[in-house]
């Protein structure tokens, strides 16, 4: 079986869970603050925290923001249900803007129109998501959000390593929050940096830092300078309304791990990439992802076909399984409830209509990778 997704747990990952296991602390030990700083690093920011799952993530951003029923919030149709719904969480309205068909990511002209078409003041933040791995331009971003006064939440979830090149010829890394207020990250399997469940939110304010590490662990403060009083050396303080957010030390100590082959498995997904992208590039019944992009994450390659069932289907009696990112989000019956309907955005619907992932991930090999191709070009081709 090949599927679009796989994580890769090597023996030195093995061996750092066991120590993890083996150690004084399954929770709340010292590998989350290792993994935070780690991570922190890697990713070019001040400050890093570790929650439970890239969900955690967004909720806690959303809270952090001051997110409630006076909120409205825009962000992409095309991008797993945890982007939108971290707002309705906080009882906000999410608005949605829609997707440039060449790069699928949100397009910043669309969003402006929306902005402009409402009073200023009347949205509070934006929600850019690195999708597929391909970096959001956030200084494009945040000048737009400057000019209307909203707040950026980067779902980088996947695209740690990715990166866009700004004005000024740096490289910006997804999450270094630079121009982002927040960002955050998912550890699922599939991701590039695998915990089993586990996500991370990135930021260089302290105060939202501060705000994030009490709201992870129900509102608590055991800070004495925090504390309207201390009764000893027990006594703890829950401040506000948090919730139980926490990641495991066993799963952080994966994370860490994982996280020394970062770049070996960008560069692994870049080549799987080129690889494809070289081999569709002059089929006429395949409209594939541009060449390889410079910063480009590849946590997914996405071509487009007129007659994607069917391709999904042949794959899947072959062992191959691709799959579909994403239904648009405006198109699930919860957010048809709330008013919107197939025919509000219409690159996103019609990009739903042929997209398939195909297999990505560091250990996919080269034969695996020329069976999936062949198997594609003899469907289409045939």
């Amino acid at each position: 079986m090949i599927p679009y997704g796989k994580q890769n747990i090597t023996e030195e990952d093995v061996n750092a869970v066991v120590k993890a296991l083996t150690s004084d602390f399954l929770t709340q030990g010292p590998e989350i603050a290792s993994f935070e700083k780690a991570f922190a690093e890697y990713i070019g920011c001040k400050y890093a925290v570790a929650v439970s799952n890239g969900t955690a993530a967004l909720h806690l951003c959303a809270l952090a923001l001051g997110v409630n029923k006076d909120s409205r919030v825009i962000t992409s149709p095309i991008t797993f249900a945890a982007s939108a719904n971290c707002v309705r969480y906080c009882d906000g309205e999410v608005y949605f803007a829609d997707i440039d068909p060449e790069t699928y990511l949100l397009d910043i002209k669309k969003v402006r129109a929306l902005l402009e078409n409402h009073p200023k003041g009347y949205f509070q933040g934006i929600i850019p998501v690195d999708f597929a791995g391909n970096a959001v331009n956030l200084e494009a971003f945040r000048k737009l959000a400057n000019e209307f006064n909203c707040w950026i939440i980067e779902d980088a979830c996947h695209a740690p390593g990715g990166y866009f090149i700004d004005s000024k010829g740096t490289k910006q890394f997804c999450g270094n929050s630079n121009f982002a207020d927040l960002a955050i990250f998912s550890f699922h399997p599939v991701k590039h940096i695998a915990c089993g469940e586990g996500g991370m939110v990135t930021t260089n304010d302290e105060a939202l830092y501060n705000k994030l590490i009490k709201l992870r662990t129900h509102g608590i403060t055991k800070d004495s300078n925090l504390m309207h009083q201390n009764d000893g050396g027990w006594y703890y303080e829950m401040q506000e309304l948090g919730y139980n957010y926490r990641i495991t030390d066993f799963q952080a100590a994966l994370g860490t791990s994982q996280l020394k082959r970062a770049d070996a498995g960008i560069e692994r997904r870049r080549e799987i990439a080129q690889t494809y992208f070289d081999t569709f590039k002059t089929n006429q019944h395949i409209k594939g992802q541009s060449g390889v992009i410079e910063g480009h994450a590849y946590h997914l390659y996405i071509i487009e076909v007129n007659n994607r069932k069917e391709l999904y289907d042949f794959l899947r009696s072959k062992d191959i399984f691709c799959q579909v990112h994403y239904i648009p989000v405006h198109t699930l019956p919860y957010y048809k409830s709330l008013g919107w309907k197939q025919g509000d955005f219409v690159n996103s619907e019609n990009y739903y209509q042929g997209c398939l992932s195909l297999p990505m991930y560091p250990t996919l090999t080269k034969e695996e990778q020329h069976f999936v191709i062949d198997t594609i070009n003899s469907f289409l081709n045939g």
